[in-house]
Order: C-alpha cells, then sequence, then structure tokens
C-alpha cells in the first residue's frame, strides 16, 4: 500500500470542499495538516488531565506534568539526543531560534563574527543581525552556488579565529537544498565556533540523529511535523546549555531567588520559564508516535517521489521556471514562477481549483534578490499527499495562461 494510501483517513481536513473541488493541500511546508491522533490526544488532555505541571501535588497535576515530560522522552528518542535534558520546549521555531541569540548573544564581544547563509529564512537571519548590532558583531553570508547548494569553498574564506556562531538551515525552506550539516559542522569546530541549525524543513521529513549530526543546537516546530501550533523544539548540546546562562526569567527557570541574585534550575527547565505549551507538547507525542509508526525513511522515499514526480513535470511546462538542486539533493519543496503571472496570481488560480500552495518571499527576501525574483509559488508535501494530487496541479498549471 502506498503511504498516502494509508494516512489519508486519518486527516479529517482532507474531506474538505474547496470552491467546488476536492482539497488538495500543498503547503505543509508553511503548517502541515493533522491526523486525528494529534487531534484526539489534544481533546483528550483537555477533557480528562488539564492542570498547571510540575508544582501541583494533586492528581490532575501529576497527570499534566507525567504528560508534559513524556513529550521529552519522544522528543529526544526521535532525534537522537543523548539525554532528555538536551530537550527545551519553546513556542516554535523562530521562538527557539532568538532564544539562542539572545543567551550567546550576551557572551559575544565587539570584533565577534557570526556567519549565516544566503538562503536563511527570516528567522535565523534576523536575530543575528539584533546580535551584531548590540555586540558590535560582524554579520557574514556564505554565497550560494547557481544550483541552489551553499558554497562550501566560501565558508572555508569566511571562517577565522573570531567566528563565534555558524547558522544555516538543514533544509532550505525555498530551494530545498539539504544542507550538509555535518560538514559544515566540522568546519565550524576548526574555529571552535558554536553550529546553530534551523531544522524546520527538516525534522518532518528526514530521519534525525543529533549524535550523528554533532551541531551545538537544532531547532524545529511542531506544527509542520503535524502536530499543533504553538510549540517547538530547541535542543543543545548538554556541554553548551551548561555552560550558558538562561536568556529570559521567570517561574519554572529557577531554584531560588533573592532580591538581587537567583539560582538557576537544572536542565532542561533552566531554559522553560513560566507556563508551558502542556496541549500542545501531549498532541506533539501523539504526532511523533505517528510519524515513527510509519517511518521516517519511508516518509523521505514517499516525498522524494512526489518532489521528482513534481519537478519532471513542471520542467515540461513552456514558461515554468524551476529553483534549487537536482531531486536527490532537495526536500520536499518545489519553487517555481510562470512567465507572466505573479506568484500571488498563480497562487490564486490554483486556489480556485482547490489547491493551496504558498506564494511570496517566503520569509527569505535576501535569497530572492539573490535569485533575482520577487517572489515564487511553491509546492511543499507530506505523507498525505499522493502523486494523483501532483498530476491534477501539473494539469492545472500548464493550463494557467488559458484560465486568464
Amino acid at each position: 500500500m502506498r503511504l498516502d494510501e494509508q494516512t489519508r483517513p486519518d486527516f479529517p481536513i482532507l474531506q474538505r470542499i474547496v470552491n467546488g473541488r476536492p482539497l488538495v493541500y500543498f503547503d505543509s511546508g508553511a503548517s502541515s495538516q493533522k491526523p486525528r491522533a494529534v487531534i484526539e490526544a489534544m481533546s483528550q488532555y483537555y477533557e480528562r488531565s488539564h492542570a498547571n505541571v510540575h508544582r501541583s501535588i494533586h492528581t490532575l497535576g501529576e497527570e499534566a506534568t507525567e504528560l508534559y515530560e513524556l513529550a521529552r522522552d519522544a522528543v529526544q528518542r526521535f532525534i537522537g539526543a543523548a539525554s532528555r535534558e538536551e530537550v527545551i520546549f519553546t513556542r516554535g521555531t523562530t521562538d527557539g531560534l532568538g532564544l539562542i541569540a539572545e543567551t550567546i548573544g550576551r557572551t559575544l564581544a565587539k570584533g565577534d563574527e557570526i556567519v549565516v547563509t544566503e538562503l536563511e529564512h527570516h528567522s535565523n537571519l534576523i536575530p543575528w543581525q539584533l546580535v551584531a548590532r548590540d555586540r558590535g558583531a560582524a554579520l557574514k553570508a556564505v554565497p550560494i552556488l547557481p544550483d541552489g547548494t551553499v558554497d562550501l569553498a566560501a565558508l572555508d574564506r569566511l571562517l577565522t579565529p573570531r567566528t563565534r556562531v555558524v547558522a544555516f538551515a538543514h533544509v532550505s525552506n525555498v530551494l530545498g537544498t539539504i544542507l550538509p550539516v555535518t560538514e559544515i559542522v566540522r568546519r565550524a569546530r576548526t574555529v571552535n565556533a558554536i553550529t546553530v541549525v534551523d531544522g524546520a524543513q527538516a525534522a518532518p521529513h528526514l530521519r534525525l540523529d543529533m549524535s550523528a549530526l554533532e551541531c551545538d543546537f537544532y531547532v524545529f516546530s511542531a506544527h509542520k511535523m503535524l502536530g499543533p501550533t504553538g510549540i517547538g523544539v530547541m535542543y543543545g548540546r548538554r556541554a553548551v546549555l551548561d555552560s550558558l546562562e538562561p536568556g529570559r526569567g521567570g517561574s519554572e527557570m529557577i531554584k531560588e531567588v533573592w532580591i538581587d541574585h537567583a539560582q538557576w534550575n537544572d536542565l532542561p527547565w533552566r531554559f522553560e520559564p513560566g507556563t508551558p505549551p502542556i496541549a500542545e507538547a501531549v498532541g506533539l507525542t501523539a504526532a511523533i508516535e505517528y510519524l515513527e509508526k510509519l517511518g521516517m525513511d519511508r516518509v523521505a522515499e514517499h516525498e522524494r517521489a512526489l518532489t521528482r514526480q513534481t519537478l519532471e513535470g513542471l520542467a515540461r511546462i513552456p514558461g515554468v521556471t524551476l529553483y534549487g538542486p537536482p531531486t536527490a539533493e532537495r526536500g520536499a519543496v518545489v519553487s517555481f514562477t510562470v512567465q507572466g503571472l505573479h506568484p500571488h496570481d498563480v497562487a490564486a488560480l490554483l486556489d480556485a481549483e482547490g489547491i493551496a500552495v504558498r506564494a511570496g518571499h517566503h520569509c527569505a527576501m535576501p535569497l530572492m534578490r539573490r535569485l533575482g525574483v520577487v517572489g515564487t509559488s511553491r509546492a511543499t508535501f507530506s505523507v498525505f499527499n499522493s502523486p494523483d494530487e501532483v498530476s491534477l496541479f501539473l494539469a492545472t498549471v500548464a493550463g494557467l495562461h488559458s484560465a486568464l
């Protein structure tokens, strides 16, 4: 049985009719749809076990705490972290990257250097701009090559003894480029730089193993991997987390407090101030269990096939321009433009046929300037998408000009 044939009945929203057509959802790169298991797990939590966590002695508080911490164990297993203390819950990828920048930023000095790449999402660029401005650090960008891959030779030239941070995406949200994480980490280590990886577009689609990647930080969101909005994960290597003070203050992140000083809590709670996203953690556990039952290798194979079908089909349509590397080197992302049509018009015309895609600069404006376009239309895939949907999409794109 094909993966989509197995999964589609699990997603209630796929029963929707949009503009008189069955919904075709090709926007999981922005936010994926949710299987019934996730929806029901969160509903059951609210109906049976909701309370605040960690300090309540009563039954509901203990149940909520157990469910919340079970989510940490599930994430540890899913990403191959060495210990559960390395798993920090955030509000999402943007929040996690901001937290890392705020925390590391306090340790930087004037003249220190931060290296990013030209294909970064704004979430992995703006926080470092703010840090560079406030600390007097220099911000450098590794250029991309014509095929959409990162210029590693240029990276070597940019790395110096003053490089303190190397921040980059695992998978580009525009080009689908899969960056060589272990190789970039190895090169960054030669100058003792901290490595920060934006895994938002990788965690839903690829098997992860932090012990193999060896990066210092890895950040992703639940809502792109079949889970709920409002929760994300910041993995931090234990030795690095131990060396850092918390970036934000509040409850949960302290052991004792005096008027003029405080004693920080143990990991991971040192970096989790305030009431956490408890129901969302329950939903994240359900999403992880769902993906694990499917098997991440099977997920990746299914989505590679859809991506290949889409790229090959679009390449045969006159007036369509594709962006990014060959199929074997990319994630489940296809960005394209149609000659004579603004990307927003392409998305609106596709929506009229019930097909949801993304359009615009995709929060990567420096990359758009590098590509020489105002934006692109973008199709992204998940476990519930089918080859038949891709065929419908290709036929619709081919007929766009005649639809005007």
